[in-house]
């Protein structure tokens, strides 16, 4: 089939480009994410146009990591170009559509890990609707407006769909409606990757649209049930009633009264029709294969003998702390017994006190400008079960500190942190993906808590991979 042109928003460093292209590691040919890049991958996507910009970064002086870590992995060539810049410069809502068109290139999809913000509509005139500042959901409508790719290919976390908390499901009403107005049909699905043999369990909504008459989506209760792209890709039962809502054209009255509630985890929106329901997965264990060839657990990624000279990695459990902590606690609370107490008071004297206590059931002592108060947690499990999918990796992996969030395992009687290498897999990354950046046709080092920083940011490739082959067979069936 012909070459689809992909345009990658909020790249990362290349989740969604691996998904869809594969990636040619030894210059042998691309290669396929759920083999772990061991078997070739034939794909039509291209990607001819990126973009990447931290704006956390220019705040604080750091340098743009990963866009350096971009440019390493795909270099600018005469047929593909990374923008390493502000999407403001390029497709900024205030600009004419003119401008727009002549500094995007052209394209037939258009994909992208978008943040999830405040959408509220500032207004809607005769030029079209205005979106509050700043807030990068009307970039992406600037582009679409303008560009009329045929497929919208995106990813958020699964909140969106029930944000903000004053309007559950406000946001995601207003992406719908303005999508349908653009002359879209939309269908979304909240997949866990873990639910299908993938090594992580990460929930992310994952949104697909396609300029109307595209295919043929008639009866839309069995499009999200059995036919539709991610019912193909990632199979399920329908779990519960099918709701249904029709949203209203007048897109800045959603946004002022909107309240209709949240928006459930599968569904689908024609002519501001929607259907919706929650689903159970369906993934037998002989299946899980065709997902992830060989790290469908967290055993199944971690490096171990290759681990016995990172010594950073590792905690040392009788190293003591620079000075003991102490904590008090709500009269008569128990905590971890493994902790020393005197009365009410937990004293913390190692690094290994430290990863016992954060992660652990509490009732600490806080001090407000309201008075004394106790901030409660529930007991997590120290070490994370090798014999399951790992825990959702969080942006603060990284650093040696003991953390409640981070990744602890044991390894024959040793607790140590997952490495970049061990992450990276986790979200079925090649190996070393993001060890170096090119800056100036130079190498560099990127450092192991930015490399975690990036895996906390990144989508699980395997998920983008079925999805765009699922796409493929169905533009080639309906075509």
């Amino acid at each position: 089939m012909k070459e689809i042109r992909v345009v990658e928003l909020f790249a990362g460093v290349g989740g969604f480009r691996l998904g869809l292209e594969g990636y040619d590691i030894d210059g042998t040919g691309n290669k396929s994410a759920s083999s772990h890049y061991t078997m070739p991958f034939e794909s039509p996507y291209k990607v001819i146009w990126s973009n990447q910009w931290e704006p956390s970064s220019k705040k604080s002086g750091e340098a743009q990591e990963a866009n350096l870590v971009y440019h390493k992995n795909w270099p600018n060539t005469a047929t593909s170009v990374h923008y390493p810049n502000d999407l403001n410069t390029v497709a900024s809502p205030d600009f004419t559509d003119k401008k727009v068109d002549s500094l995007i290139p052209d394209h037939d999809m258009l994909v992208g890990g978008f943040p999830c913000q405040d959408y509220s509509v500032a207004g809607v005139n005769t030029k079209g609707i205005e979106g509050r500042k700043g807030v990068l959901w009307w970039n992406i409508h600037k582009i679409l407006k303008v560009k009329k790719p045929t497929f919208v290919f995106l990813e958020n976390v699964d909140r969106l769909l029930k944000s903000p908390t004053n309007k559950r499901g406000r946001d995601f009403a207003i992406m719908l409606a303005t999508l349908n107005a653009l002359d879209y049909v939309v269908e979304w699905k909240v997949i866990n990757a873990a639910d299908y043999g993938m090594p992580q369990r990460r929930r992310r909504v994952y949104i697909l649209a396609y300029k109307k008459n595209t295919f043929s989506v008639n009866n839309l209760s069995k499009w999200i049930e059995t036919e539709g792209v991610f019912a193909t890709a990632f199979p399920s039962s329908l779990n519960g009633l099918v709701q249904e809502l029709t949203l209203e054209k007048n897109i800045q009255q959603i946004s002022d009264q909107y309240n209709s509630g949240k928006f459930l985890n599968c569904g689908i929106m024609k002519n501001g029709r929607v259907l919706m329901s929650d689903f159970k997965a369906i993934c037998p264990k002989s299946e899980q294969k065709a997902y992830s060839l060989k790290y469908q657990l967290l055993g199944d990624i971690l490096l171990n003998g290759e681990m016995k000279n990172e010594t950073s990695y590792f905690v040392d459990t009788d190293k003591s702390l620079k000075e003991p902590l102490f904590k008090i606690m709500q009269p008569g609370f128990e905590v971890d017994s493994r902790l020393k107490r005197h009365g009410d008071v937990i004293e913390l004297h190692t690094e290994l006190d430290k990863w016992i206590y954060l992660k652990g059931r509490k009732a600490e002592e806080r001090i407000s400008n309201k008075g004394k108060f106790y901030y409660k947690e529930g007991p997590l499990s120290l070490t994370d079960d090798l014999k399951k999918p790992s825990r959702t990796i969080i942006t603060s992996e990284g650093g040696p500190g003991a953390s409640r969030f981070k990744h602890l395992i044991e390894i024959q009687g040793k607790y140590r942190r997952l490495h970049p290498i061990e992450l990276e897999r986790l979200n079925m990354f090649p190996d070393d993906h993001t060890a170096t950046g090119k800056i100036n046709d130079k190498d560099v080092e990127i450092g192991p808590a930015k490399r975690a920083f990036f895996m906390g940011n990144a989508l699980v490739v395997g998920v983008v991979e079925k999805v765009g082959l699922e796409l493929i067979k169905k533009i080639i069936t309906e075509c």
